[in-house]
């Protein structure tokens, strides 16, 4: 397929990344090489957005932390980024509409772009300069463009897919928007069965051409609640974290049994607002 067919896409990866790990680097990964080589498409951006405190998940450390180890950890990387906005919000923030904030940001950003700015005449050099410039992007409208405005699509591991089927923690609406209106990237991990699990769920399967599993064949059980029991301990995650982040943890001093107990006895954000709204 032209390059100019393929739809480009932006990798939106939402949650706590507390810490971020080298296995939530590896994601965007394995996720570009898969929809890459589909094909159809072309991956252009990656975007991390930690969730912010509200959310009132046990052991949650505050979003200024999560946030700048997760600059850091991309630090060296050239597509994928850090984005804030969510972090930021007063309240806990649905996926869906942190999903439709980006596609909104990128569709408003394609039409800035198309807008001609204005053209002031002038005489002389300055004016045939402008001429120039002129016939130079009509000759540029002209050439072949990929088409429309890039797609965002939830980046999410296969935890996430099957918490969709957890009581109250994600609105059946929710779940619909997601898979219809974005498309879901899962990396599966060993262990762990999307493909039955989309079967199972009606809403899935009616929308599973929008959802591309990618198998991870290299296994990597990395996760942020096992780097944070290793910290409590006093054992070393060199390796497992961007050396960056390693030191930051260690300057700051982040994880401990004490931080381990924050929000403990809280009620998770989205099980609070949802089973309310459920009643009411």
């Amino acid at each position: 397929m032209d390059k100019s067919e393929k739809t480009e896409v932006v990798l939106l990866a939402c949650g706590s990344f507390n810490p971020i790990t080298n296995m939530h680097l590896r994601l965007f990964e394995l996720a570009k090489d898969y929809l890459n080589g589909t094909g159809k498409y072309r991956v252009i951006k990656g975007i991390i957005s930690p969730v912010g405190d509200a959310y009132k998940k046990k052991g949650l450390i505050p979003a200024h932390h999560r946030i700048i180890m997760a600059e850091l950890a991309t630090k060296t990387s050239n597509w994928v980024e850090v984005d804030t906005w969510e972090s930021l919000q007063k309240e806990w923030t649905e996926t869906v509409k942190v999903l439709r904030h980006h596609q909104e940001k990128l569709e408003a950003g394609n039409c800035d772009h198309r807008q001609n700015s204005p053209v002031v005449e002038r005489s002389g050099r300055k004016r045939k300069y402008m001429e120039q410039r002129q016939d130079s992007s009509q000759k540029k409208s002209l050439e072949p463009k990929t088409k429309g405005v890039p797609e965002v699509k939830l980046l999410c591991g296969a935890d996430l897919l099957e918490s969709f089927g957890v009581p109250n923690l994600w609105k059946s609406e929710d779940i619909t928007r997601i898979v219809a209106d974005y498309g879901l990237v899962c990396v599966t991990r060993d262990g762990s069965d999307a493909q039955k699990f989309i079967y199972e769920s009606d809403v899935l399967w009616k929308h599973q051409s929008n959802i591309h599993l990618v198998n991870e064949w290299i296994n990597n059980d990395i996760s942020s609640t096992k780097i944070r029991r290793a910290l409590r301990r006093g054992q070393s995650i060199r390796y497992l974290v961007p050396d960056l982040v390693q030191e930051y943890i260690e300057k700051h001093d982040l994880y401990s049994s004490e931080s381990e107990d924050r929000n403990v006895g809280v009620v998770l954000a989205p099980l609070q607002r949802n089973t309310a709204e459920a009643k009411s």
